[in-house]
């Protein structure tokens, strides 16, 4: 429990409640309708792709910048953090969503609003079907985490938020045709909860929290194996405090889960 009396430890609490209340907001918000007619797919995939390379250069040096429950699952499968700092960071990030849907709702105009950007599923689509596509885009949005944060890499070369906006933006103007793309369950759940609409919403979190899942086996078991014992990664889930060179706890040093999804 050392997390809980450490400054950096709420500070990424913090970046995580914030970024996501701004990925939420701009997201959103650019997805509206404010004119009639067909809604632009690819104005609303880039929203969402540039609002997350923007926070990831923001504040992936102080949280990792993860803004989705499902990443965040993804990294606790990985023991790559603790099972306290998970829990933590989903309660910030489906606050700080509900949060940016809340000042959206309140600064756009009623006739507007609509249903605040609801991921709806498109008529046809079946629940089997979307769950499967909600499973496949955060599939290769969390591989695309996974590989960019890696600090294994050596020469990696370009911008890692960049990377990450792109496969963002890639997982949007596929899936808004079939879910509206969620990828995100905090995304999915802010307008659910302000417009109280939940139909099939469960869809918005099995399929990412599988795809996430996946995505973190498959990358650190198969394809980029972390070579860290049972022991090692049970430690790392329970939050032990990281040590120093010389074996010793540090006082204050940052969690080891940071270290490795330093940006």
């Amino acid at each position: 429990m050392w997390e809980l009396r450490s400054a950096s430890f709420w500070r990424a609490i913090f970046a995580e409640f914030f970024a996501t209340l701004f990925y939420v907001f701009f997201g959103l918000g650019a997805s509206l309708r404010w004119t009639p007619g067909p809604l632009h797919v690819l104005q609303v995939a880039l929203a969402f792709g540039l609002a997350l390379a923007t926070l990831v250069q923001a504040v992936g040096h102080i949280s990792g910048a993860h803004v989705n429950p499902a990443v965040t699952f993804a990294f606790l499968v990985g023991s790559q953090m603790s099972l306290l700092r998970a829990f933590c960071y989903m309660a910030a990030q489906l606050l700080g969503a509900v949060s940016g849907a809340a000042m959206l709702y309140s600064v756009t105009p009623p006739a507007v609003r609509g249903n605040l950007a609801l991921n709806t599923l498109h008529p046809g689509v079946s629940v089997g079907q979307a769950t499967t596509v909600e499973i496949f885009l955060t599939l290769q949005f969390v591989l695309c985490i996974f590989a960019t944060y890696d600090e294994r890499r050596n020469g990696r070369l370009g911008s890692v938020a960049l990377a990450v906006g792109f496969s963002l933006t890639l997982g949007h103007l596929f899936g808004i045709y079939y879910t509206g793309a969620g990828m995100n369950p905090a995304r999915s759940f802010a307008p659910a909860i302000l417009t109280r609409n939940f139909t099939n919403h469960w869809v918005y979190w099995v399929g990412p929290i599988i795809g996430g899942g996946l995505g973190s086996l498959l990358y650190d078991f198969l394809l980029f194996p972390r070579l860290k014992s049972v022991s090692e990664r049970l430690s790392i889930l329970k939050g032990a405090r990281p040590r120093d060179s010389s074996g010793q706890p540090e006082g204050t040093g940052e969690p080891v889960e940071l270290k490795t999804q330093a940006l």
